[in-house]
C-alpha cells in the first residue's frame, strides 16, 4: 500500500472515502473512529478489492513473530471494529467477506483516486478496482464453484420480481432512494449531462436537514420529518418564483461539513435555509436562517418557540418570511392560507412525522413500518390530511418494491389518496398517489392525467409529481418530448436522487436515444457505484446497443450488488457469456428465458408475467410472449404494462394483430 511521498492515495466505497495517507475513514464528510491496526487490515484488504488476503498474509505483515499479542484475537478485534464502522455484518456481508479458515474479502466495488502533490480536484487519476466483472475479465474453461458464502446483502432493495434476472422492463424505482456519496458531488457537477431546461428567473432555495439538538439520539425522526415537511411547505409557496430542491438531494447533507458556498454551487441553488431543532416536554424550539450563497449573507434568521400542536403554523411563518426575503410574491388564495389555524393533535403528528422516517428507507420492512404509522396518525386523529396522503404513499411504495400484490395495495392507495384530497384538496402527493394508482390498476389515463395535472398545478416543486406524470401517463402515451421534459425537471428539483437520475436514462432509452441514455447511466453509476438498478438498466441499454458482452458485465455487478454472491453471479455471467459466443443474440435471450424459467422453480419465488412475457418476446416465442401478457393484464400488473408501446423488450410483438389487441384494451394509443 506504499506509495510516493508526493501522493495521497483515497478509496471511496459506497457512501464512504478512505484517506490512506492520513489512516482515516469518512462517511459523507465526518470522521469515523478507527484505531491504528484495524485501519492496516483494512488497507491491506483495500490493496487487492476482490481477492482473498489470507491470514497468514495479513499476520505475516501486521502481527510480526515477536509480538506478545495473540494474532487471533488480535485479527478477530480488528474485523469486529471494521463491521462496526461500515455498519456491516459478518452473516450478511456487504463491505468485508469471511472466508473460514482463508481469510477476508473486501467485496463492495471501490474507487481508488491518486491525488499529486495533496492538491484536491487537480491531476487526479481514477480508476476503477471493483473487481466484479471488469474489462479485463474473461470466460474460464470451469464455471466458479460455489463456496457457501454469504453474498452481499443489497444496500437497495433487490428488484420485486425475483424471477426477471434481467432489465426488461423498468420499474419506477423509487426503492429504497440511499444517500450519495458527498465527496464525489463536485466532479459530478462538473461532468453531469445537461439535464435542466432554459434559465429560468426562479430563485433556488435547499433546505438543509434540521439538526437535533434534543441531546436524544431516537429524535431523529422528528428533525428529520420537519425537514421534509418544510421543503413540501415552501415548496408550494410562490412556486413560480421560488424553486426548492427536493428532500433526497438536501438530506444528503446531513452532518456535512461543506461550507454553504459548495453546497450552494453543488445543487445550483440561490439560497441556502440552515436550521436547528430542540424538543423538550411536549414543546419545540426551531431556529433557522437564511443565507444568500452569492456573497454568505445571513439575510435573515429566526427562532421559534412552539408547543407540537402549533408546528404547521411555524412552518406557515416561516414560509411567508422566506417569501418575503427571496422578494415571491405570494397570491392572496396563498396569503389566506399562511393564516389559516392548523389544529392537529401532537400525538398524530408525532405518529405522522415517524411514519416519513420510515418511509423515506424504502424498504420491504421499513415500509410496512411506515403503513402502522401512518394509520395510527390517522386513528389519533381522523381529519389529519397529511397522514391519508403519507398511507398513499407507502402503499403505492409497498407494491413497487414487491411487499404487496398490485389487488392488496393500490386500493388502499386510492382510499386513502382520495380521504386526503377530500380533507385538503390541495395536497399534491396525494393527488400524485392517486394518478399512479387510475394508470397502474385501473388503466384510466384520462383520470391520471388529471391527477397529475391537478398535482403539478397545487405544487409545481413536487418531485415524484413531475417523475410520475412522466413515466406514468406521458411515456406510456408515447409523447417521448414531453416525458423527457418532465423527468428533466424532477431532475432539476431533486439533482442527488439516485433513483431519479436513473429513470432519466430508462426515459431517455423509451424514447431510442441511446447516446443520452448511455451518458445519463454513466452519470449514475459515478454518483454512486453501488446502486444495483442502475447497473441493471444499464445493461439493458447495452443489450439495445448490441454490446452483449458489456451488458452481461454489468448484470453481474448488479447482481453481486443486490445480493448475489460473488461466485454465484459470475457463473450466471459465464453462462450467458459462452451462450452469446456460440449463437449470437438469440441464443443468449434463449438461455436467459432457460434461466429465468429454472428460478420459478424455487420457493418463493415469484413469477412476474410481464416479465417471462419480455422473456419470450426476445427469445423469438411470441404465443407464449402474449399468453403471458394476458396472464399480467387480469393481475393488473400495470407497472409494466402500461409502457407496453415503448418498451423495446416488446418490439417483435408489435406487429402482430394481437398487440394493438392488447394496447386497446389498455387503453393505449395505436
Amino acid at each position: 500500500m506504499n506509495g510516493p511521498a508526493s501522493s495521497s492515495r483515497r478509496i471511496r466505497t459506497g457512501l464512504f472515502e478512505i484517506d490512506l495517507a492520513a489512516g482515516q475513514v469518512h462517511k459523507n464528510g465526518r470522521r469515523l473512529p478507527l484505531q491504528e491496526q484495524p485501519f492496516r487490515v483494512l488497507a491491506m484488504l483495500l490493496d487487492r478489492p476482490g481477492e482473498v488476503v489470507t491470514r497468514q498474509d495479513l499476520q505475516a505483515r501486521l502481527w510480526p513473530a515477536d509480538t506478545y499479542v495473540g494474532f487471533d484475537e488480535g485479527l478477530n478485534t480488528a474485523i469486529r471494529k471494521l463491521r462496526m464502522v461500515f455498519g456491516d455484518s459478518a452473516g450478511n456481508p456487504r463491505f468485508i467477506e469471511t472466508l473460514p479458515r482463508r481469510g477476508y474479502r473486501f467485496i463492495a466495488p471501490v474507487t481508488e483516486t491518486t491525488t499529486a502533490n495533496g492538491l484536491s480536484g487537480q491531476g487526479a487519476a481514477i480508476v476503477d478496482a471493483t473487481g466484479i466483472g471488469g474489462d479485463d475479465a474473461v470466460v474460464d474453461s470451469e464455471l466458479h464453484e460455489q463456496d457457501g458464502q454469504a453474498g452481499t446483502a443489497p444496500d437497495f432493495p433487490a428488484p420485486a420480481l425475483s424471477v426477471r434476472r434481467w432489465p426488461w422492463k423498468p420499474v419506477v424505482s423509487v426503492a429504497a432512494l440511499l444517500a450519495l456519496a458527498l465527496a464525489v458531488i463536485a466532479y459530478l457537477v462538473r461532468s453531469r449531462p445537461s439535464l435542466s431546461p432554459a434559465p429560468t428567473k426562479r430563485a433556488m432555495l435547499a433546505i438543509l436537514p434540521f439538526q437535533n439538538l434534543s441531546n436524544d439520539p431516537g429524535q431523529e425522526y422528528f428533525s428529520d420529518g420537519l425537514t421534509e415537511e418544510t421543503i413540501t411547505d415552501l415548496g408550494q409557496l410562490s412556486p413560480e418564483h421560488l424553486g426548492v430542491i427536493a428532500r433526497t438531494s438536501a438530506m444528503a447533507y446531513k452532518h456535512t461539513n461543506k461550507t454553504v458556498s459548495q453546497i450552494g454551487h453543488e445543487l445550483g441553488v440561490d439560497y441556502v435555509l440552515e436550521g436547528s431543532v430542540r424538543r423538550e416536554g411536549g414543546k419545540a424550539r426551531v431556529s433557522a436562517q437564511l443565507i444568500r450563497v452569492s456573497d454568505q449573507t445571513h439575510l435573515w434568521a429566526q427562532n421559534y418557540d412552539r408547543e407540537e400542536q402549533d408546528l404547521l403554523d411555524m412552518q406557515n411563518d416561516l414560509g411567508r418570511a422566506i417569501a418575503e426575503q427571496v422578494q415571491a410574491n405570494l397570491t392572496p388564495q396563498q396569503q389566506i392560507e399562511l393564516t389559516k389555524k392548523h389544529i392537529v393533535k401532537p400525538e398524530a403528528y408525532d405518529l405522522y412525522l415517524k411514519g416519513r422516517f420510515y418511509w423515506n428507507q424504502r424498504t420491504p420492512a421499513a415500509i410496512k413500518e411506515s403503513i402502522g404509522y401512518f394509520q395510527e396518525a390517522t386513528a389519533k386523529d381522523p381529519n389529519f390530511a397529511l397522514a391519508y396522503a403519507g398511507l398513499a404513499d407507502a402503499y403505492n411504495i409497498s407494491n413497487i418494491i414487491g411487499l404487496y400484490s398490485p389487488k392488496q395495495s393500490f386500493p388502499q392507495a386510492k382510499e386513502a389518496a382520495m380521504r386526503a384530497i377530500l380533507l385538503d384538496p390541495s395536497l399534491a402527493e396525494a393527488h400524485a398517489a392517486l394518478g399512479m394508482e387510475k394508470s397502474h390498476y385501473e388503466f384510466d389515463f384520462p383520470g391520471a392525467e388529471r391527477e397529475f395535472l391537478k398535482a403539478i398545478e397545487v405544487n409545481p416543486n413536487s418531485t415524484y409529481a413531475h417523475l410520475f406524470y412522466s413515466n406514468c401517463f406521458l411515456m406510456p402515451m408515447g409523447r417521448k418530448a414531453q416525458a423527457i421534459a418532465e423527468n428533466k425537471r424532477a431532475v432539476e428539483l431533486d439533482p442527488l436522487s439516485l433513483p431519479i437520475n436513473n429513470f432519466m436514462g430508462m426515459t431517455y432509452l423509451f424514447a431510442e436515444d441511446y447516446g443520452s441514455a448511455y451518458r445519463q447511466f454513466q452519470y449514475t453509476i459515478a454518483m454512486d457505484p453501488t446502486f444495483p438498478l442502475a447497473h441493471e438498466y444499464f445493461s439493458w441499454l447495452l443489450t439495445r446497443m448490441g454490446r452483449y458482452e458489456e451488458a452481461i458485465k454489468e448484470h453481474e455487478k448488479s447482481a453481486v450488488l443486490s445480493g448475489s454472491s460473488p461466485e454465484e453471479a459470475a457463473t450466471e455471467a459465464t453462462i450467458m457469456l459462452r451462450a452469446f459466443r456460440a449463437g449470437g443474440e438469440m441464443r443468449f435471450w434463449q438461455k436467459h428465458l432457460e434461466l429465468d424459467l429454472q428460478a420459478m422453480k424455487k420457493p418463493g419465488a415469484y413469477a412476474s408475467p410481464s416479465a417471462l412475457a419480455a422473456d419470450y418476446a426476445m427469445a423469438g416465442e411470441n404465443d407464449k410472449a402474449f399468453e403471458w401478457l394476458e396472464k399480467g393484464y387480469e393481475e393488473r400488473e400495470g407497472q409494466s404494462l402500461t409502457l407496453l408501446k415503448v418498451d423495446p423488450a416488446y418490439k417483435n410483438l408489435r406487429s402482430d394483430p394481437r398487440f394493438l389487441a392488447l394496447l386497446r384494451k389498455l387503453g393505449l394509443p395505436e
